[in-house]
């Protein structure tokens, strides 16, 4: 095969109050002209500022490339040429045209001032010289061929417009409509539904086998680059640990590195007492999997059902308006949860899956009395709790809590965390004094991981996953019975994610919590859950076991989304 990439001997520091910190460290590797390599590794490891130094785009400074090539061979040319050593106007003629990128989040990478069709439109003119309008038609035809609905719509709207998966294929789009020899994908199909990531892996495959495409596909997800890529390495700390087939990869994998991602990531076909980590095999070199038996399965279930439920909803249906009259009062309505029912038991973990736009979090929030109720019941042991007003709702407030998808958003940047967990114990007057308050702030970090140093620290100093280790932290902090928690690991590294999910199931065996436990991720909902509830358009599509619904999935809705998941 034609080499089409070769990054040799590269090194990229960054410069830093404390001195220089080296995010790459000497790798060195090929793409090949038709194939898909796969760069996965955690949050840290080097693999997206590798890709932005492809294309010229780290900030500098504070970033440097310290030494290395990065050479490229383009379609009908004979000479290499280093990327690295180009001015910036010769640049221009490859950035785009010849190397085109999709980045991670496509909310920050698309102008909001801007239509979609305006932004696909400018990529085609500033490398092609056509009219305005051959460039919409080609645009229009793009669209068409990732598959937007009503092409003509999205052209028009603007980014906010549009859902997380239509933004994404705008974005790819702009970054196939010069027909770029080589498309660097970052993390493209991260918090995505499971069935929009499936359509976008098949996007890539056809445009890669259409277009002889080749592709640097990056993901923290060996699940996923295992569907799509030929080759992968696997980066850790700015250094290539492993290297070679995909298939090798994810069956023997060789460092133990790469065993512990390939180990955390949540088995669809059993359940563990608890998931490992990568430190587990960094650091031990090994990890003993205690699988939890059908006979203790129902030995727990036996125990959960025979009490009452904590939690009953009724017929619940939350609206929104989706149009007004001229007086703007409210002609239509959106359902966003349509007449949705179940019980939730002590000690139980319940499952809310299905597609973003679903109702899951609607519902979360209307339990959790942020979000108003049109009509039905929530019923919290025996108090009709949707029927209170906020006043009078307060007092159930500390019993259930919610730990949000965002851990970022949800934490006040301007407080320290451990003024952020004291607040609500302030609010509730709960511990006595002040001094009992900020013993348990302690004593709450130390229970999800953290010490009483980061008491001082503000959330900006914290990683993803801490952070979503503090959020929790904030929700014990008054005690709760029902935690409902939101897409919480959703967005995290697997080893990161496989830490919080053990997190959850200590402290549920600790205090003895519930949990209503949102995602669309089901090998996680299969791992944490002992009962399931499939959601789509507001309404129920199937409710069990989940062995039973992965088994004999009742709706093609739910046959499709366990169809979607990746490497399954």
């Amino acid at each position: 095969m034609d080499k089409l990439l070769e990054v040799n001997n590269l090194r990229i520091v960054f410069d830093g109050e404390s001195g220089l910190n080296t995010a790459v460290d000497d790798i060195s590797f090929d793409v090949f002209r038709g194939e898909t390599l796969g760069i996965v590794g955690e949050s840290g490891s080097g693999k997206s500022v590798t890709a932005l130094s492809i294309m010229r785009l780290l900030p500098e400074p504070p970033a440097r490339i310290a030494s290395g090539q990065i050479l490229f061979h383009p379609g009908g040319q004979m000479q290499n040429v280093d990327l690295l050593g180009l001015e910036e106007e010769a640049l221009r003629a490859y950035r785009g045209a010849k190397v085109s990128m999709i980045f991670q989040e496509p909310m920050t990478s698309l102008n909001p001032v801007f239509r979609c069709g305006h932004q696909v439109t400018e990529a085609i003119q500033l490398h092609q010289k056509v009219s305005f309008s051959e460039a919409k038609d080609r645009a229009l035809a793009l669209f068409e061929r990732v598959k937007l609905p009503d092409p003509a719509r999205i052209f028009r709207a603007f980014p906010h417009q549009i859902s997380g998966g239509q933004k994404q294929r705008v974005m790819i789009a702009m970054a196939i409509s010069c027909q770029p020899d080589l498309l660097i994908a970052d993390e493209p199909t991260t918090a995505l539904d499971v069935t929009v990531q499936k359509a976008i892996l098949d996007l890539l495959r056809e445009l890669r086998e259409e277009q002889r495409l080749s592709m640097m596909f990056i993901s923290h997800d060996l699940g996923v680059i295992g569907e799509i890529a030929d080759r992968a390495i696997v980066m850790n700390k700015g250094t290539i640990v492993e290297e070679g087939n995909v298939e090798q990869i994810l069956k023997q994998p060789r460092h133990p590195y790469t065993q512990g991602l390939v180990a955390c990531r949540p088995s669809l076909h059993r359940k563990l007492y608890r998931l490992p980590t990568v430190p587990d095999f960094v650091e031990n070199g090994r990890f003993d999997a205690r699988i939890v038996s059908t006979i203790e399965t129902e030995s727990r279930r036996k125990t959960l059902y025979a009490n009452k439920p904590v939690l009953q909803v009724e017929d619940l249906i939350v609206r929104y308006p989706a149009s007004k009259n001229w007086l703007g009062n409210p002609v239509e309505y959106t359902h966003a949860v349509d007449k949705v029912s179940f019980d939730l038991f002590p000690g139980e973990t319940f499952g809310l899956a299905g597609e973003s736009g679903c109702g899951k979090t609607t519902l979360g929030r209307a339990i959790a009395h942020l979000t108003p109720i049109h009509a039905g019941a929530v019923q919290y042991k025996e108090a009709n709790i949707s029927a209170l007003t906020e006043a009078a709702f307060r007092p159930f407030r500390k019993d259930i809590q919610l730990v949000f998808q965002d851990p970022y958003s949800s934490l006040n940047p301007r407080m320290t965390i451990g003024e952020a967990i004291l607040e609500p114990m302030q609010i509730h007057r709960l511990h006595g004094n002040e001094r009992t308050r900020k013993e348990k702030v302690v004593d709450l970090l130390e229970t999800v991981g953290l010490t009483a140093e980061h008491t001082r620290r503000y959330p900006h100093e914290f990683s993803g996953g801490q952070r979503q280790r503090i959020c929790i932290a904030r929700a014990l902090a008054l005690e709760p019975k029902l935690v409902i928690c939101d897409e919480i690991v959703s967005a995290l590294d697997v080893s990161v994610q496989a830490t919080v999910l053990n997190l959850l199931m200590e402290l549920q065996e600790k205090f003895g919590l519930s949990y209503l436990f949102i995602s669309h991720d089901l090998s996680v909902i299969k791992q944490m859950c002992d009962r399931l509830m499939v959601m789509n358009r507001g309404r129920t599509e199937q409710i069990g076991y989940p062995e039973d619904v992965f088994a004999r999935p009742e709706t093609e809705y739910v046959r499709n989304l366990i169809d979607a998941i990746p490497g399954k």
